[in-house]
């Protein structure tokens, strides 16, 4: 394995996990248009608000699945600002799932305004800082013996929300101890991210690491063995799956896995596609993953 540090390109020109998405041919040289006609001056206009929205959503969880998750994280009690519809506050004062949090009664439009352009909130909402995580050793130590069951996954730096949260979604469903992810590459657990993880986020734990590579190298001194997605991978998923505790590396859409992070798996493998379609969206791809470590755990 390498010990070289870990870089954020990717010179090695592997085919990308999920496939490629081209971009359309740029022309070199172009000169830039020049705006508007001749020494016509525009009015000046005043510079907008900032979008409070926008500017807030790492701190929001909305939706009704990720805020009743939180209010029963133990993590979360004494924190944050519970807002709240009145028929969801009746829902959630009648049913005792506050937790000692006091809710805070607000009109559809307010809630709706205070939140990113879009949001399906569900008369809920609940601002409070995103969870911290936990460390490494408390995520993989002890690893399970063979045949126990035992998988992570770590994400090369996916940035989406929409992918991450629906991985945190399947890892949850299939078992799995937690996620890894680089602290400086993804994004907070919170909004966008946490209404597609549909609560999971909240039950699942995570870890942030600063090096992928280095964090690879202690997993396989604690016992894990890292399989990482690759469409270039000589094996199949099945092929390369075992009874083993388990580190599901998954990369990123546009650049799938970086090279020194593949080069710290045990092996690189690919998800067969006998349909001839060769790309899986990221998330989908890690559903298919986690079920098929499962039932090798199993066996």
């Amino acid at each position: 394995m390498s010990s070289k540090s870990e870089r954020n390109d990717r010179k090695s020109g592997k085919k990308p996990v999920f496939g490629n998405r081209p971009d359309g041919p740029r022309d070199k040289g172009q000169k830039p248009v020049a705006q508007g006609f001749g020494r016509r001056e525009e009015p000046s206009r005043q510079p907008r608000a900032p979008d409070r929205g926008k500017s807030d959503a790492d701190n929001f969880l909305w939706g009704r699945h990720p805020v009743l998750a939180a209010l029963a994280n133990p993590a979360r009690r004494g924190m944050g600002r519970l807002l709240a519809t009145a028929e969801r506050a009746a829902e959630i004062e009648n049913n005792a799932l506050a937790n000692g949090h006091k809710i805070e009664v607000v009109e559809i439009q307010a809630l709706t305004r205070m939140l990113p352009p879009g949001a399906v909130h569900q008369g809920l909402a609940f601002k409070v800082q995103p969870l911290e995580g936990v460390s490494l050793e408390e995520l993989a130590d002890p690893a399970p013996k063979p045949g126990e069951g035992g998988v992570i996954v770590m994400l090369d730096q996916l940035t989406d929300p929409q992918n991450v949260g629906a991985i945190f979604r399947s890892a949850l469903a299939f078992g799995a101890r937690g996620i890894i992810v680089q602290d400086r590459h993804a994004p907070a657990l919170a909004g966008a991210l946490a209404k597609a993880a549909v609560g999971a986020t909240e039950r699942l734990p995570h870890a942030r690491v600063t090096n992928l590579s280095r964090a690879l190298e202690r997993l396989a001194d604690l016992g894990w063995r890292a399989v990482g997605l690759d469409g270039t991978g000589e094996q199949t998923l099945e092929e390369a799956l075992d009874h083993q505790p388990t580190v599901l590396v998954m990369g990123s859409e546009g650049d799938g896995i970086r090279r020194l992070v593949a080069e710290h798996c045990d092996v690189l493998a690919k998800i067969p596609m006998p349909g001839g379609f060769e790309s899986l969206n990221v998330s989908n791809a890690a559903a298919v993953a986690l079920y098929e470590a499962a039932r090798a755990q199993r066996g």
